[in-house]
């Protein structure tokens, strides 16, 4: 392997690059007509454009689309495929066309995506090695009249959700059998332009439950745990705040999930990066196995900064050939960290989307801080994509010098031209329950509704530092 082309945009684009380099690797770096002055696009060694400006900038048109990124990698003489994640990262037919060009496709095959990033196949699979599932189809449904015989069953509330879905979309929450048909044919629409597969399945909704998950790395003989993450705090299925370790869990509960996820990594010869994730039920601490994310995910850094590891490294290492090179007992656990998105959302204003131009821009810095972005002063956020901005991570010797940590770096950063979710996160450090760690996947959408005057007061006190006087420099 000597050049990798990078299939994706953002921060995670910027990321793979870094990695890349720090391995002796070329890369290239291909973008759409609205990300032509994008960070990764000046960074990588090689920019190509996906189609033109006449064919516009949408996701179908540039990031998903086959052909132009297999054109791109003819072009520029690449030997490797790095699909970062979202996109075409957990698509079996990229995988397959990828490996059909002679090229090496950084992550898992089509036959284990197709098994592993299905998640219906991924339950199916989990079963079979032993791991309890939360109580669903056994397959992806094929009609509402299905879809009805089954709630009726299991009992409202259910939970509608992509089979080859990720990162919180194509998912319904029905409180009723009157809303069922509605709610299935917007999942479909949704799962259907997001990832090109309407197909879905359904499942119980366990109402007090948090979202925990192990990171793994596989050669394709062998698989690591790389700890867990809890990620319990969502909106609409999306997370917005990560850890590692989990909080909540004993040192046996915690064992148990690395045994289950190890051995379902093993069972299906994983190789690659790739995470197992559970729903856990606070009340009665049984876990169930609800996916596997088959790629590198958002919330990486908390698993790195606490073992050392570097796992985009990692998975471009197993793509080349190499065998894991540790074993698990050489894999140690370090103090806690945390990640917050920060994503170009106004959380005054329902999170409407705020694409624009960063004005102002000062990133946080100092011992345990990490701010993986794509941003820069005057950086153009387009309209087309996802909302993420960046990651702000720190690092600390237990969870709460690591909450006051955060509390000390979000203090410092600076972001102005767009609306962020910078006083969702303040707000939030400043919440008896979140600094307690009583919090549930539902928890955040009961809260919002609640602190709109406290978000509203904290984005105006953000506001009035990014002053005429601060852009000239002198920040307060």
């Amino acid at each position: 392997m000597k050049k990798i082309l990078v299939a994706n945009r953002g921060e995670i684009a910027v990321r793979i690059i870094r990695a890349a380099r720090e391995l002796g690797l070329k890369t290239v770096q291909v973008y759409s007509p609205a990300d032509r002055d994008m960070l990764a696009a000046s960074l990588a060694d090689e920019a190509i454009c996906l189609g033109d400006a006449s064919q516009g900038s949408s996701a179908a048109k540039t990031y998903l689309h086959i052909p132009h990124i297999l054109a791109a990698a003819a072009q520029s003489g690449a030997d490797a495929v790095h699909p970062g994640y979202g996109f075409l990262s957990e698509n079996a037919a990229f995988s397959a066309q990828v490996a059909a060009a002679g090229l090496i496709f950084i992550g898992p095959d089509a036959a284990t995506i197709n098994l592993m990033g299905d998640k219906v196949a991924a339950r199916q699979s989990a079963r079979a090695a032993g791991l309890a599932t939360v109580p669903g189809s056994a397959g992806r449904i094929d009609s509402v009249a299905q879809a009805q015989s089954l709630a009726a069953e299991f009992g409202y509330p259910i939970l509608i959700k992509a089979a080859a879905g990720g990162g919180g979309r194509g998912i319904r929450l029905v409180a009723t059998p009157e809303e069922l048909p509605r709610q299935i044919q917007q999942a479909s629409q949704e799962a259907q332009a997001a990832f090109g597969d309407g197909g879905l399945y359904i499942e119980k909704f366990i109402r007090q439950a948090r979202h925990i998950e192990v990171q793994i790395l596989g050669d394709g003989q062998r698989a690591l745990h790389v700890f867990e993450r809890e990620c319990s705090l969502q909106r609409r299925r999306q997370k917005i705040w990560e850890e590692a370790p989990s909080a909540r869990l004993s040192p046996l509960l915690r064992q148990k999930f690395y045994d289950a996820a190890v051995r379902l990594a093993e069972s299906v010869r994983y190789k690659g990066a790739g995470t197992m994730e559970f729903l856990f039920d606070d009340e009665s601490e049984q876990f169930y196995f609800i996916e596997m994310n088959t790629r590198i995910q958002v919330e990486h850094p908390v698993s790195e900064m606490i073992s050392g590891i570097d796992l985009v490294r990692g998975m471009i290492r197993i793509a080349a050939g190499e065998s894991l090179p540790q074993a698990q007992s050489d894999i140690k656990a370090q103090g806690h960290a945390i990640e917050i998105r920060l994503n170009a959302e106004d959380p005054c204003e329902n999170f409407m989307p705020s694409p624009g131009t960063i004005t102002q821009l000062r990133i946080p810095g100092g011992p345990g801080v990490r701010f993986d972005s794509f941003i820069y002063d005057q950086a153009v956020i387009p309209p087309f994509y996802d909302s993420l901005l960046g990651k702000l991570i720190v690092h600390d010797g237990d969870r709460p010098q690591c909450l006051a940590r955060l509390r000390r770096a979000l203090g410092e950063l600076r972001i102005g031209g767009v609306a962020t979710t910078q006083a969702l996160h303040l707000t939030l450090l400043d919440d008896p329950d979140v600094q307690q760690n009583r919090v549930s996947t539902n928890w955040l959408e009961t809260w919002l509704p609640h602190h709109q005057a406290q978000l509203s007061d904290q984005a105006s006190a953000l506001h009035a530092k990014l002053s005429p006087l601060a852009a000239k420099g002198n920040l307060p």
